[in-house]
């Protein structure tokens, strides 16, 4: 890569990594959920639903945004996510305060910008991985990075915009409409910004160097992928690992109340799920392209695995450094997949593929928070998520299996 091809390279991932720290909105519907349940009279649990909504069709964007990427151009994709994503909060803003129709939320929020993400996001990483093949983990670590520390930023702003007191149900803020609006208003002016700067390579031109070995070996179709069983096992792996953040992640904050930590204790955990989240997306991928893509993945499988154990011990102290730990390797997973995928199918079409990978994060979505979410019995639950984490690493182990015999 010649230093014109390098410096345009750059400013792909730095305009990406922007657009996806806005993005990121996907993981502050929680923020939403207590003031748009006030202010509709909609009821707390069917709030709460539009986040299944948003996962599921953020899956959805993800797959027609690799379909795409080989008939329309990579800006237009991440032009058409990021406004629809804005649209989606824009016409959440003019639901009637008196309806008593809570689908509206789901159609707007959830599955309009759901999508939209869906569609920016795999976009945005593709594009980091086929301008920087021989440093895959270094570019799609910081895409995904920003996508995750969005959390951490958005969350505060968000709960500070909208204003709302629990205790006396008053906004003392814009509220969530007027909140929905400004967002909307940002996202929008941050994407007609930035989309025309992200963009693929010319993969007519001969790739040189450490690219030229990268792009060297057979490039699978999706058609191709999925009559693979590595496929399969990419996927159930994912399916089974990611069930333990599904489950956990809305009640961090219960849990803590629950071994006798202070409320405002729960809100630093919640907090610090962000930020271990955001490290893992950069630091996992940074460590599979040192130790290997499987052997990452199989380590934050495993680390997950443990920590969801621990977490039977009612001990304060471990509950915070076990939730970090489950967080920090949630946030990996969503770094080192994408690598995984590209390593054992090809560059080529990694959007695609990937896109039919992450169906296991759907289902995990989707499945698991209805199955295991039925458990009472706190210890009974963490000890089915561990044995999910287990299964999860036994499939990374039959993919480095399968992948020797490939080979």
């Amino acid at each position: 890569m010649g230093k014109t091809e390098s410096r345009s390279g750059v400013k792909v991932l730095v305009a990406g990594a922007i657009l996806q720290l806005f993005l990121g909105i996907i993981y502050v519907w929680s923020e939403f959920v207590a003031p748009v349940s006030t202010f509709f009279q909609w009821e707390l649990a069917d709030v709460k639903l539009t986040s299944s909504f948003m996962l599921c069709c953020f899956v959805l964007g993800s797959l027609a945004s690799g379909r795409l990427q080989s008939k329309v151009s990579a800006q237009k994709i991440v032009l058409a996510g990021g406004l629809l994503m804005a649209a989606g909060m824009l016409v959440a803003s003019f639901i009637p305060q008196t309806s008593k129709a809570v689908w509206l939320i789901y159609a707007a929020y959830g599955i309009v910008g759901g999508f939209g993400v869906g569609l920016a996001y795999n976009t945005i990483i593709t594009c980091a991985q086929k301008w920087f093949p021989h440093k895959r983990g270094m570019a799609t670590g910081i895409s995904v990075c920003m996508f995750g520390f969005s959390t951490v930023v958005f969350a505060p702003l968000v709960k500070v915009l909208i204003g709302f007191n629990a205790g006396t149900g008053a906004f003392d803020g814009f509220g969530p409409v007027v909140t929905f609006r400004i967002l909307a208003a940002a996202f929008a002016v941050v994407t007609v910004a930035l989309f025309s700067l992200v963009r693929l390579p010319d993969e007519n031109a001969a790739p040189q160097g450490k690219a030229a070995a990268v792009l060297s070996g057979k490039q699978y179709t999706t058609g191709e992928v999925l009559k693979t069983g590595r496929f399969y096992f990419i996927a159930l792996s994912m399916m089974f690992f990611t069930a333990s953040y599904f489950i956990l992640n809305p009640s961090f904050k219960d849990f803590a109340s629950n071994r006798g930590l202070a409320d405002t204790v729960g809100t630093v955990i919640v907090m610090m799920t962000g930020i271990a989240s955001a490290l893992g997306r950069l630091a996992v991928p940074l460590l599979a392209d040192k130790i290997g893509r499987e052997n990452a993945t199989f380590a934050i499988i495993v680390a997950t695995a443990v920590s969801t154990a621990a977490l039977c011990i009612n001990s304060g102290a471990v509950y915070i450094a076990a939730v970090a730990i489950i967080a920090f390797c949630y946030g990996g997973s969503s770094g080192v997949y994408p690598l995984v995928t590209a390593d054992h199918f090809g560059l080529k079409n990694v959007g695609s593929n990937y896109g039919a990978v992450m169906v296991g994060f759907m289902i995990s979505a989707l499945l698991f928070p209805m199955i295991i979410g039925r458990i009472a019995d706190m210890t009974v639950k963490f000890v089915v998520l561990a044995i999910l984490a287990a299964v999860a690493a036994a499939m990374i182990i039959l993919l480095s299996r399968a992948k020797k015999k490939t080979a």
